[in-house]
């Protein structure tokens, strides 16, 4: 065989060159809202955080009728067909991670958290045994930092998953918060709308309970409650507890002062680390017990299907 003349061979490793370059190039997907993930082709190329989470899951995927959907920064599982937990993913993950972060948290959480989904009671119960070895103790759903998941059983509704997003983020934005405002706020969003770009909590079930607690006289005063650590405020299993934590969270979002109160309270936590002075100073009020009979009577004029703003 005869040699190759130096032309074409430079030809030829011209060409092997140009072919090699052209296929190490990652593939990008740049449509609006893809969730596709950034693969490189090349040999020394390693996975991703992402991927080697979705890996891992997917190993542990109990059955094909799960589904993954990518919605950052959490990774969305859910027993129903993909479409529709691809249309939860959106409309309801996206719409309040997407409202959250505008006004309230500024960083993701520190890991990749996985939501599942499960379509109803029994799938609930059953892969919550199955995969994480307990029994749950609430037929809504929960946040388990321990776990790095949101368990739902989503056949109840999108209020507690809204509610248990807001967890995660407090976890990364505001570690030292106290149980009463991360549950204040949790539960100001299980029932929840959008106004004017912004989330926007409503009077839900936990309002007859408060009020029966307030004719009663059986509340707490603002200053106990803010001071409770996670076992007394969590011990408290009638949920009064809960209700005045969340109503005082919408009395100050109806007023206004919610977003400015959490911003202030967050900035001076080690000087004020139950929120009390940060309270008073966004109410401009100097006697917190006599705001509370005030705000027990606002409390007391609320309805179900009423939003009654303060002025």
């Amino acid at each position: 065989m005869k040699a190759l003349s130096t032309s074409v061979v430079l030809l030829v490793v011209s060409t092997i060159i140009m072919f090699t370059t052209e296929c190490a190039r990652p593939k990008i997907d740049s449509r609006p809202g893809a969730a596709a993930l950034q693969v490189s082709t090349t040999a020394a190329a390693t996975s991703s955080p992402i991927e080697k989470h979705l890996a891992e899951l997917k190993k542990r995927l109990p059955s094909k009728e799960f589904s993954i959907v990518v919605e950052h920064p959490f990774v969305v599982v859910g027993d129903e067909p993909k479409s529709v937990v691809k249309e939860r993913s959106e409309e309801t993950v996206r719409w309040a991670v997407d409202r959250l972060k505008k006004d309230l948290f500024t960083k993701d959480p520190d890991e990749i958290l996985d939501i599942w989904l499960f379509k109803d009671a029994v799938s609930y119960e059953k892969h919550t045994q199955l995969l994480w070895g307990e029994k749950p103790s609430t037929p809504y759903g929960y946040y388990s930092s321990n776990h790095k998941a949101l368990i739902m059983n989503i056949s109840t509704g999108g209020g507690t998953l809204v509610h248990e997003l807001v967890h995660p983020f407090i976890e990364s934005n505001f570690p030292a918060c106290p149980p009463w405002l991360n549950e204040g706020l949790g539960s100001l969003y299980e029932k929840c709308g959008d106004e004017d770009g912004h989330i926007r909590g409503y009077i839900n079930w936990r309002l007859p309970g408060l009020q029966r607690a307030i004719k009663a006289g059986e509340l707490t005063s603002f200053k106990d409650l803010m001071a409770m650590d996670a076992q007394t405020f969590y011990s408290d299993k009638r949920g009064d507890n809960y209700a005045q934590s969340r109503y005082l969270c919408y009395y100050l979002q109806q007023k206004g002062l919610l977003f400015k109160f959490y911003k202030l309270f967050q900035a001076n936590q080690q000087q004020d680390p139950t929120g009390y002075q940060s309270l008073r100073s966004v109410l401009q009020e100097s006697n917190l017990k006599r705001f509370q009979k005030k705000w027990e009577q606002y409390v007391l004029g609320l309805s179900e299907g009423f939003e009654v703003r303060v002025e």
